[in-house]
């Protein structure tokens, strides 16, 4: 997950490898490249700080809910505020978009669950969030996929050298 992340949310700097004119090549430039920056920063500081207190990172009941309270859900309802403003061009692009949007919804929204569930001491509702994170995952995981895919159909390539390999 981290590694999707660090990959989803570095600014992306694209190489344009053809010369003609392509309103999708055109649109994933601006997609990438400006649209969506501040949403990219946005959403790495919400899952940063989710990730300092889930998983090994784990402290207590209070340190996870204080975080996911006053930093990540604010950070990412942002995020989500800035995914909804942005427009596309294109109906290849704005169909890639809309999948993070479905992602990054139901992500805001197991988090919002998991507050619940530390306020209820419920079990039940902390698998309930985590099979919507999962959910989440696998959708953010397609969204890049198809992202990649269309670049390439676009001749467009990402430049490895803005992505970190380090997870």
């Amino acid at each position: 997950m981290k590694k999707v992340i660090k990959i989803i949310l570095l600014p992306f700097l694209f190489l344009i490898t053809a010369c003609a004119t392509d309103p999708v090549q055109e649109d994933l430039l601006q997609y990438v490249n400006e649209d969506m920056t501040t949403a990219f920063e946005l959403e790495a500081k919400a899952v940063s700080a989710y990730d300092s207190v889930s998983g090994l990172n784990y402290t207590d009941d209070w340190t996870m809910y204080d975080t996911i309270q006053t930093t990540v859900i604010p950070n990412y309802n942002e995020f989500i505020k800035e995914l909804n403003m942005v427009k596309v061009e294109t109906d290849e692009v704005r169909e890639i978009h809309e999948i993070y949007i479905k992602g990054a919804d139901i992500q805001y929204n197991a988090f919002v669950k998991i507050l619940t569930a530390l306020e209820t001491q419920d079990i039940t509702l902390v698998e309930e969030a985590n099979a919507m994170l999962e959910e989440a995952r696998t959708l953010i995981r397609q969204y890049m996929n198809e992202l990649d895919k269309l670049a390439k159909e676009h001749e467009v390539e990402w430049d490895d050298s803005t992505v970190s390999e380090s997870t």
